[in-house]
């Protein structure tokens, strides 16, 4: 018996050291399941104003640690989602909304926990985190699964892949809404809330959680017409900023602690490492938010954020606000300076009237901003001499320079401009739903007035390809590419219009150098193939198409 019973021991112990280090120390860490909201502001959660009821909210809220005020460290979807997975602020990971890939050298929440032995799945319903169609390349790094599904089927699709998963996972659900006005923003919130009821009903009901660690997040809010802005992405007030965040832990510990103090969307990514036991990567620039949450700290956080995307998509100047203590400023060629405290929504500027108080908070400002180097602030996606030398013999004058996180508050202040910003991006909003009349309608109203705007240039010759108007679209989309050379959907866009034209050779050049910038897109290299084929470039073309195949695109 104690011979049979030493050798038992004896096979248990290599097969104990057979496990890898890493499998061998992930087996008792937590479940990690991140979820992320789309436009919802804080206003509108009810766990933050009962007058909005949002019933899975407020039941998770209960059992979570409650952060009343986090904030959003840019009212985009791609690059505040940059920020929670990687921890660090949008100079450093380089996300964009026009398609600049995330930098390569930042840490990535995903990439660490599998690297820990964490099997790891993505589920996304907002087409803007595709990295397939080259709005977030590089988002899909460290996942074992990632998967873009329409609105209503995203809970559909994680659900089956939880019931397959061993411990430990990491799970993150993007719960996109659906498009919304002020009069039906409402409903969008609760179509949003009662698709986090099915998730969390779908954990519940597999007994994943209770022992799992849970973040509810929004990437950022809506404006709803206050400031004037109609949607989000330029400005950076409350409306858009103040977001809701909910944490719950292992066994709801902490359940129902109301945090009071400033925290920061960028802290999500330390503060989930930190509550699974694992090491937070140096150069994650936010910090654990599990000792504020202990401590009962009352010490707010000084929080950044800011939006490239007037510059980028309209060439006026990008805004950083800093917001310390009652106070939000907000950096731009009219700076902004108001008291939170006494004046909630922002109405009352005091930049002239507290001149003192300005200086300090710009002060500030000016220390943060000098930490981020201007020459490794560039988004990755900058032409090559040989291809600024291509789109030079194509007929191209005057290519503007890539847009840089580097960009100086300077030019145009957005907010004196915002009823343009509005209906470009409304003109947008008609052309995703195909209402390409209403579309082209509003891009040609646009560049009536402001013919240098890149994003109302692209729109609408993206609009009139759809049409099969190419030559006109021809003429729009290069006019969009002397503004942004780099734009892989503006080279894209123009290429799929010159093959209709029958002019293969130009067309291949902006199909290189949209693969350039998107190389996992398989459309891209079947176009490409398509065209070298045409040219009677066989090897080239036979290079292209083995790229599509083995990205997925059917021979």
């Amino acid at each position: 018996m104690g011979r049979w019973f030493s050798l038992f021991l004896f096979q248990l112990g290599i097969l104990i050291f057979a496990i890898p280090p890493t499998h061998a120390a992930a087996a008792n860490k937590p479940n990690i399941i991140v979820i992320t909201l789309d436009s919802i502001r804080a206003d509108r959660a009810g766990f933050l104003d009962a007058k909005h009821p949002t019933p899975a909210l407020d039941v998770l809220a209960k059992q979570s640690i409650v952060f009343e005020h986090a904030y959003a460290q840019a009212p985009l979807t791609v690059v505040s989602h940059a920020t929670i997975l990687t921890g660090t602020y949008p100079q450093t990971n380089h996300a964009s909304e026009l398609g600049a890939p995330l930098a390569a050298d930042v840490p990535y929440l995903p990439d660490v926990l599998h690297a820990r032995g964490y099997h790891s799945g993505a589920f996304v319903g907002s087409i803007s985190l595709d990295p397939r169609n080259g709005l977030a390349p590089g988002f899909d790094r460290g996942f074992d699964v990632y998967e873009w599904a329409e609105r209503t089927q995203v809970i559909t699709r994680a659900t089956p892949w939880l019931g397959h998963q061993q411990a430990p996972f990491f799970l993150w659900v993007n719960i996109s809404s659906p498009p919304a006005s002020a009069d039906s923003y409402r409903a969008a919130v609760i179509s949003s809330d009662a698709t986090l009821e099915k998730l969390l009903a779908a954990l519940r009901q597999q007994k994943l959680y209770e022992d799992a660690i849970i973040v509810v997040a929004s990437d950022h809010g809506e404006s709803l017409g206050a400031h004037g802005e109609d949607t989000h992405g330029i400005f950076l007030y409350d409306e858009t900023i103040h977001v809701p965040l909910l944490l719950k832990l292992p066994q709801t510990r902490l359940a129902g602690k109301r945090v009071a103090t400033h925290v920061r969307l960028l802290d999500i990514a330390p503060t989930v490492l930190e509550a699974a036991g694992l090491p937070v990567p140096s150069q994650m620039q936010g910090q654990s938010l599990l000792r504020i949450a202990k401590t009962n700290s009352t010490t707010n956080l000084p929080v950044y954020s800011r939006s490239d995307f007037p510059h980028q998509a309209f060439g006026w100047s990008l805004l950083e606000s800093w917001r310390t203590g009652k106070y939000l400023y907000i950096r731009a060629p009219k700076p902004e300076l108001y008291d939170l405290s006494a004046d909630p929504n922002a109405t009352h500027n005091l930049a002239q009237t507290s001149k003192a108080i300005l200086q300090t908070i710009a002060a500030q400002l000016d220390a943060f901003d000098s930490h981020f180097s201007p020459h490794g602030s560039a988004s990755g996606t900058e032409l090559t001499s040989s291809e600024m030398q291509k789109l030079a013999s194509l007929g191209y004058v005057g290519l503007q320079k890539t847009s840089s996180a580097s960009a100086a508050v300077e030019g145009t202040d957005p907010k004196d401009q915002i009823a343009i910003a509005n209906q470009t991006l409304s003109a947008i909003s008609a052309l995703e739903q195909d209402k390409l009349d209403k579309a082209i309608a509003g891009f040609q109203q646009v560049l009536s007035t402001h013919a240098d705007i890149y994003l109302a240039q692209y729109g609408l010759g993206r609009a009139l390809a759809q049409k099969k108007s190419y030559a006109d679209a021809i003429q729009h989309l290069h006019k969009a590419i002397e503004l942004q050379p780099d734009s892989t959907w503006a080279n894209y866009e123009i290429g799929k219009a010159l093959v209709n034209t029958g002019d293969f050779k130009t067309a291949a050049v902006h199909f290189e150098i949209a693969s350039n910038r998107l190389p996992e897109s398989a459309e891209i290299h079947s176009l490409l193939a398509q065209v070298y084929e045409k040219l009677g470039r066989k090897d080239d073309a036979n290079q292209e198409r083995a790229k599509a195949i083995n990205l997925g695109a059917k021979p």
